[in-house]
């Protein structure tokens, strides 16, 4: 590790070129057969929900939506190093890593229309609603991996966020406090480029985003996070390293989102070039890894076309299943604040109720 001026100060890992060629074969995953197929299939499914997501909020059937094409590889690959024991602090773009962990993609899409059930997670589903205050699920993972230490739990909580949410104070604060008190977190930025329209030079003077984990004294590595199989092997080391004992990471994937910030009025074609998309297309994690998979004989396109539809299906069914949900009311929102309503919310609940029942 060198920490000269111009060099990167901290590790960065590969394992799959652009092409789909392993140049790094000391840390390929020790991964089956079935389990890279899983990889492949998570991540084409992923793709085909987001696009249809993106129609549906565009027709109103959807509230607030995060696209995620091109962020699959850090996303699907983090997450499938975890078990499920393990706790997911997803933001608001991390919805397939909560569905993938547990939860009901029909609640997925009630969170995005801002129905209370979206973030009622199901019992023995260990995921956080997602967060909508960038970087708050920093100081939230760190709590929630202090609450495992104490217990002396064999389990890992893991959050994520974008490069803009490592300017928040949170992060600082999240990452530190599990440095401090040595907690079993993994620490996932999401660097894809552009914290909604700020380039990640504006934002920081640093030279890379995981040599921010120098200051909280935990381990911080780089790596390339359009290769599905280095985001799985970074992850799934550092969740071991803090499931026995080792204590906090921070892992910095570098990656890019193809699509706006959000569906509410996000232009990136006024702060994105033409040019950098077309590179970074180049660079898409399906079609590095579908190459890597094809060459081993493990991936054809009827396997595709299967998970195609497979997924089409999924998104239609829980679509119905949302939109099927019986409204939000007031008195059911004030009934699931408590498990025992305070005497001023019950005089609200009584007056709201009145309201409802004419």
């Amino acid at each position: 590790m060198s920490t000269a001026l111009g060099s990167k100060p901290v590790p960065y890992l590969q394992v799959l070129d652009t092409e789909g060629n392993v140049v790094n074969p000391d840390r390929m995953p020790d991964l089956r057969d079935e389990q890279l197929r899983e990889l492949m299939r998570r991540m084409v499914f992923t793709r085909i929900w987001d696009q249809r997501a993106i129609r549906l909020a565009r027709q109103g059937r959807l509230g607030f939506y995060a696209p995620v094409s091109g962020q699959e590889a850090s996303m699907i690959g983090s997450e499938f190093a975890t078990a499920r024991e393990d706790f997911i602090l997803p933001g608001y773009r991390d919805i397939p890593q909560a569905v993938w962990h547990g939860m009901p993609m029909y609640q997925a899409f009630l969170y995005s229309k801002g129905h209370q059930h979206g973030g009622q997670i199901p019992e023995g589903v260990n995921v956080l609603m997602p967060q909508i205050i960038i970087g708050a699920q920093y100081v939230q993972c760190a709590g929630v991996a202090l609450a495992f230490k104490l217990k002396g739990e064999k389990r890992v909580a893991v959050t994520y966020t974008g490069d803009g949410g490592t300017s928040q104070g949170d992060f600082y604060e999240g990452i530190n406090f599990a440095g401090a008190f040595h907690v079993p977190a993994v620490f996932i930025v999401q660097n894809n480029q552009f914290a909604i329209s700020v380039p990640v030079r504006l934002q920081t003077a640093a030279e890379t985003l995981a040599q921010k984990a120098v200051a909280a004294g935990i381990p911080g590595i780089q790596v390339d996070g359009n290769d599905v199989l280095a985001v799985y092997a970074a992850t799934k080391e550092a969740v071991d390293r803090a499931r026995s004992g080792g204590g906090p990471s921070l892992i910095e994937c570098l990656t890019f989102r193809f699509g706006p910030h959000s569906m509410s009025g996000d232009d990136p074609t006024r702060y994105r070039t033409k040019e950098l998309e077309h590179e970074w297309e180049q660079k898409d994690p399906l079609v590095r890894f579908r190459l890597f998979l094809q060459r081993k004989g493990l991936w054809t396109e009827e396997d595709e076309n299967a998970v195609i539809e497979e997924a089409k299906n999924a998104v239609n069914e829980a679509l119905k299943q949302a939109e099927a949900t019986p409204r939000m009311t007031v008195t059911s929102l004030i009934d699931s604040m408590f498990e025992q309503l305070p005497a001023d919310l019950l005089r609200q609940r009584e007056e709201f109720a009145a309201e409802e029942g004419n």
